[in-house]
């Protein structure tokens, strides 16, 4: 495992208020869950299909229709907890969540509040190189989504897409032990990155596939050092959820300005509803959306039309043994490994398809060569044109074969970039592609000698100056490098560089 500091997260202090106050965050994600199919109908989970052409009868409510369980949503549910290393729950039941809303045909949602599948967990967000800290997962349980009301297709009218109602999510639950704007962006990063590597969610957050529920609150400093001895709720803040965030800074933004409100309604002798509020980003505002229900507002009763689910320890263990390697793991692999930095196996481990590409790419080589090669020129290069991974024109076997020709000093670094450079736009054999160009680096030690005597010979103030100054000795190398066309090899040239200086 990584050799990491786990500290006492520190709480955000929000300046310029009458007193200091702290924050107190718990996130409520809504993970979509990967599958071809609904949570308990067979009608498709694709985005993008024409409005309402994904729906089942059972997704209409139309009268008589059963639900039928979807054992592989329950399967990727699994595989969820057991990658947030939480507890199983071997006996789960559903419950009637009953409410009213026009693209919820049924009148109620399908889900699980008294016995969810999954139980507590912990993910340990990554805060810095060597520094992490443990965010407590509470419950995962799973749910049907809703559809979605479109209010911007006529001035008068709205209109209903019910495609993604009955789509199976996931809802993880933290407990309030998040501090800050920062670290609530930063759990929600890396429970979307062992989501991914999972394959549970594909964490699109453009298109709802992973959305927080952000439950904020302020206390005076001291007050959650008594929470966390007690569990007692009343030593910390009235909260207020602020609905639907699917944006890492927006979740920052909103979580910093929701506690200014706060506080400026605290300290102006008022007192905080809870609420459920929204954020509005081009105001930089939230505002109320609706009061907060509690359980009971709900009517939640156990959903007569859907058994207990029953699952056993061995089909549980069966997918413990099919998990990938995790990032946390994956990241100390390649630490250890590859002889690679922290920061360096931290952004090659961010995508499961980044660390095996690379993977691919450092086999057998110079691990630190190879991943200096991945980062700053491949990923540089496809940042640059708003690419991924998937869109490389360099293929893992191309990207090696001019490792390998710089490992074996055929190609200078220089040469390196311009041969990247033809293979990224053209394609091709890395040393196919130096034979036929005459892109080889020159190791005739004669046509160096002979270059750098000529550069001496024309420059002998340079050469005295030199003298004095080793450092300045790096002028008679780019002169050689520039005569030979970057083709003389760098170590060899500053080798015979020294030598003639120091006659």
């Amino acid at each position: 495992m990584l050799d990491l500091t786990y500290e006492t997260p520190k709480p955000k202090i929000i300046a310029g208020a009458k007193h200091d106050w702290e924050l107190v965050i718990g996130l409520e994600v809504h993970a979509q869950v990967s599958s071809n199919a609904k949570l308990f109908s067979g009608a498709s989970t694709k985005f993008g299909a024409e409005p309402n052409s994904n729906v089942a009868f059972v997704d209409a409510a139309m009268p008589g229709m059963l639900p039928v369980i979807n054992e592989y949503c329950v399967e990727q549910a699994v595989r969820t907890g057991l990658g947030l290393k939480a507890e199983i729950n071997l006996w789960s039941a559903f419950d009637r969540k009953n409410y009213f809303y026009p693209d919820l045909p049924q009148g109620y949602q399908i889900s699980q509040l008294y016995h969810p599948i999954v139980g507590e967990g912990e993910i340990l967000v990554d805060m810095g190189p060597g520094v992490a800290r443990l965010v407590r997962v509470e419950r995962i349980h799973m749910e049907q989504d809703a559809g979605k009301s479109i209010h911007d297709m006529d001035p008068n009218m709205s209109f209903v897409d019910l495609n993604r109602t009955g789509v199976a999510l996931m809802e993880i639950v933290s407990r309030p032990d998040i501090r800050g704007p920062e670290e609530a962006a930063a759990y929600v990063t890396k429970l979307r990155q062992i989501l991914r590597y999972l394959g549970t969610c594909d964490g699109n957050m453009q298109n709802g596939n992973l959305r927080a529920d952000v439950n904020v609150s302020i206390c005076r400093p001291g007050q959650y050092e008594k929470y966390q001895e007690t569990q007692d709720f009343s030593h910390l803040g009235t909260r207020c959820e602020i609905k639907n965030m699917n944006s890492m800074r927006f979740i920052q933004a909103a979580i910093d300005v929701e506690a200014r409100r706060q506080i400026a309604i605290v300290e102006g002798g008022g007192e905080v509803t809870q609420e459920t509020r929204l954020y509005d980003p081009d105001k930089n505002e939230t505002r109320s959306m609706r009061s907060k229900e509690e359980a009971h507002d709900y009517r939640y009763f156990p959903d007569p039309d859907l058994l207990p689910l029953e699952i056993e320890q061995s089909w549980v263990d069966a997918i413990a043994a099919s998990l990938p390697e995790l990032p946390d793991e994956k990241k100390a692999r390649f630490i250890k490994d590859f002889g690679l930095s922290e920061y360096d196996a931290s952004v090659l481990t961010a995508d499961a398809e980044n660390a095996e590409y690379f993977e691919a790419v450092a086999d057998g080589r110079n691990g630190k060569l190879a991943a200096n090669w991945v980062i700053n020129e491949l990923f540089g290069r496809l940042k640059k044109e708003d690419h991924d991974i998937s869109q490389s024109p360099v293929s893992p076997t191309q990207l090696g074969g001019i490792i390998d020709l710089i490992s074996s000093d055929a190609i200078s670094g220089k040469i390196a970039k311009d041969l990247f450079e033809i293979v990224y736009t053209e394609g091709g054999d890395p040393a196919e592609i130096v034979d036929s160009r005459g892109m080889k680096q020159v190791t005739d030690m004669g046509p160096i000698e002979a270059a750098l005597d000529e550069i001496i010979a024309a420059n002998p103030a340079q050469v005295e100056k030199a003298k004095q100054n080793p450092k300045l000795a790096g002028w008679f190398v780019g002169q050689v490098m520039k005569a030979t066309g970057g083709k003389a090899n760098p170590k060899a040239v500053n080798q015979l560089v020294a030598q003639k200086l120091a006659q």
